[in-house]
């Protein structure tokens, strides 16, 4: 199955993404940068090949007996710790349960298939020109740069905002029940962190939240560092199995150690040799 060509994991057919020219790309592009506009949120349906959907579910379902549980089972929305300067209610100091697991991406090597279509250039073009990117990235952060999201029966990621600008998600099992990825579309933005609205939402006013009907193979692109967003609690009897894969704007970029920890349960070298303790560009927190 590792002998898979690339470009047959995903539907070449309807979805020739490494063929600059063609019509057919173009047309898939624009559509997806219009779903982006509108609310943040593009959905490429069908994306996988039947074969290339079966060697990426066959590859998480091989690892996922080492997906790793953190033992914090409750955080804020920041998935941070509280402020105890501020009063009990307000959203940095509201604790939701988190469950979920991951499979990180030092248990892929080279020859898998996640790995092979996760560094594929014509992949990460276009992605980049989907997003209206210069360039794109590889992350390269050894234990987080491709993972799959393991959500058993029972189990739930609970509201977060993403450390990265956007994310790019493929669903590789639903859960039977349940599991709903829901969001709330620019619930923040650069420089102000809406803390009112957030709480709103966070207090059960659901005016907002949006839904979202995903199947297996589907391609999500979704500017997650300003949307709300989380999974509803996986109420099935199947285990949900997510692949996310995520890209930057600059080389070299890895993610904090505090945050991989507490996440993943590891870190490397590199964790340690790149600790930055600055603001982020668009003074929002992780």
């Amino acid at each position: 199955m590792s002998e898979i060509k690339c470009r047959d994991i995903i539907d070449h057919g309807r979805y020739p993404i490494d063929e600059l020219g063609n019509p057919l790309r173009k047309a898939l592009i624009e559509s997806v940068q219009d779903a982006l506009a509108e609310d943040g949120c593009a959905v490429v349906h069908n994306f996988f090949s039947k074969v290339g959907l079966q060697a990426l579910l066959e590859e998480a379902k091989a690892r996922q007996s080492k997906a790793y549980y953190s033992p914090n089972k409750k955080c804020n929305i920041y998935l941070g710790t509280g402020a105890t300067e501020l009063p009990p209610d307000h959203p940095r100091n509201i604790f939701l349960e988190r469950n979920n697991g991951f499979i990180t991406a030092d248990l892929f090597d080279e020859a898998t298939v996640s790995r092979r279509i996760y560094f594929w250039e014509p992949l990460k073009r276009f992605i980049a020109d989907c997003l209206g990117k210069e360039e794109l990235y590889i992350y390269d952060d050894p234990v987080s740069n491709m993972i799959v999201n393991v959500s058993r029966p029972g189990q739930q990621f609970n509201w977060h905002f993403d450390t990265n600008e956007f994310t790019i998600t493929m669903l590789l099992q639903p859960s039977d029940a349940g599991g709903i990825f829901e969001y709330v579309p620019n619930l923040r933005k650069p420089g102000d962190e809406c803390y009112d609205d957030v709480r709103q939402v966070l207090g059960g006013d659901s005016r907002k939240i949006k839904q979202l009907a995903l199947n297996a193979g589907d391609l999500q692109i979704f500017l997650g560092r300003f949307s709300l967003h989380h999974v509803t609690k996986n109420t099935g009897v199947r285990d949900r199995l997510l692949l996310i894969m995520s890209f930057t704007e600059q080389p070299g970029v890895i993610g904090s150690m505090y945050r991989v920890k507490d996440l993943y349960g590891k870190v490397t070298k590199e964790h340690h040799d790149n600790q930055v303790d600055a603001m982020r560009s668009d003074q929002l927190l992780d």
